[in-house]
C-alpha cells in the first residue's frame, strides 16, 4: 500500500455561482464520498485550502501575496488516500464530486517514503 496526494484544481468559480442551498447539498455529496472512503480505510486526510496565501522565493528574499495561479489552476484542496498503486488511486478519484463542476482537475501524486531512499 502507498499513500497518494490528490490536489484539487479549479471548480471554485462554478461552485461560487450556486445558491446557498445548492452549496450545502453539494457539500453533503462530498461528505458522503469522503465518508465511504474512510469506511474502506482509503481516506487518511483531506481539507480545503484558503484562497489567499503567500509565495516565498529565494530563501525569503522575495515574498509575494499569492498564489500565482488563477481559476482552473488554483489548488483549492487536497486529500491523502491509501491505495495499492497509481492505477487504484486513479480509479478512486473518478468518483470525486469535484467533477460535478466543469474544468475541475485532480492531480494524483504518490507520496514517497523518504526513509527508503
Amino acid at each position: 500500500m502507498s499513500n497518494f496526494l490528490y490536489l484539487f484544481r479549479g471548480g471554485d468559480e462554478n461552485f461560487n455561482k450556486l445558491s446557498q442551498e445548492e452549496k450545502q447539498a453539494h457539500m453533503q455529496v462530498w461528505g458522503k464520498w469522503m465518508g465511504e472512503l474512510q469506511e474502506k480505510g482509503k481516506l487518511l486526510d483531506g481539507l480545503p485550502l484558503a484562497a489567499d496565501g503567500r509565495v516565498v522565493e529565494n530563501r525569503g528574499e522575495v515574498v509575494t501575496n499569492g498564489p500565482y495561479a488563477e481559476g482552473a489552476e488554483l489548488v483549492g484542496g487536497y486529500l491523502i488516500v491509501s491505495a495499492n498503486d497509481l492505477d487504484e488511486a486513479t480509479e478512486i478519484s473518478k468518483g470525486c464530486p469535484i467533477f460535478d463542476y466543469e474544468g475541475s482537475v485532480i492531480e494524483i501524486r504518490e507520496i514517497v517514503d523518504m526513509e527508503g531512499h
